[in-house]
């Protein structure tokens, strides 16, 4: 007897588009499965420099009745929020010198190494810019400026219009560089972003504006009410 064979039937070929479709799924899905991975290490970057910066502000906000202090002895006790920013910019709170306030009383960097007299120095000289700058009239964005570049950068500002910008930072700057170029060299590092303004930091004013306002949202329990209504 014939062995009867069925014929089995031929397989059917994937078409074109489902071919497509299924493709289509695939790079979807890889897709996502990047897109997830991405934003998980977006999230934890953010999460590490926002603990960096609540970490520093932390620093600072410990001075913060210290700074009070003085303020209230030379009648700027509204300015606490102002001072804990020049902090910030100056060493996140960290250091002997925290305000680094050495320099402005003749003496050589870090050579203060008391945290309480750092204070007291800084707010010192923060109240001879407040009070020369008001004598001259100038805007408080160049009394900031000034605790950074000096006092004569308020003498400079005010026969140039009275209001700071980085640019006049920039040309006062090299004015002191071309007075002194082998000490304001930026350490030869002509990638330095201050490069060739090497005399203080153009952006100082600028930066400390932005500790203002990270100190004002954050507002740690020991920065008072008032101080935090301070404007730039």
């Amino acid at each position: 007897m014939d062995e009867i064979h069925e014929k089995k039937a031929p397989k059917e070929k994937a078409s074109p588009e489902k071919l497509q479709s299924g493709n289509l799924i695939i790079y979807c899905f890889i897709g996502f499965f990047l897109l997830d991975r991405f934003l998980d290490l977006y999230n934890q970057s953010f999460k590490k420099m926002k603990m960096g910066v609540n970490s520093s502000i932390g620093e600072v906000a410990k001075y913060t009745p210290m700074i009070e202090e003085e303020l209230k002895k030379v009648g700027l006790d509204g300015h606490t929020v102002t001072v804990a920013a020049l902090m910030m910019q100056e060493s996140r709170g960290k250091g002997g010198d925290p305000m680094q306030a050495s320099e402005s009383a003749g003496l050589a960097p870090n050579t203060i190494q008391d945290p309480k007299q750092s204070v007291q120095q800084g707010v010192k000289y923060f109240n001879r810019v407040v009070e020369y700058g008001n004598k001259k009239q100038v805007d408080f964005p160049t009394i900031i400026q000034s605790y950074n570049m000096g006092i004569g950068y308020i003498d400079f500002v005010a026969k140039n219009g009275g209001k700071h910008s980085e640019e006049l930072a920039k040309q006062f700057s090299m004015i002191q560089v071309e007075k002194n170029p082998q000490t304001y060299n930026c350490g030869g590092d002509k990638n330095n972003f201050r490069y060739p303004y090497c005399y203080g930091d153009f952006t100082y004013s600028t930066k400390v504006a932005k500790h203002m306002e990270s100190i004002t949202v954050s507002n740690p329990a020991n920065l008072n009410e008032a101080s935090t209504k301070r404007s730039f």
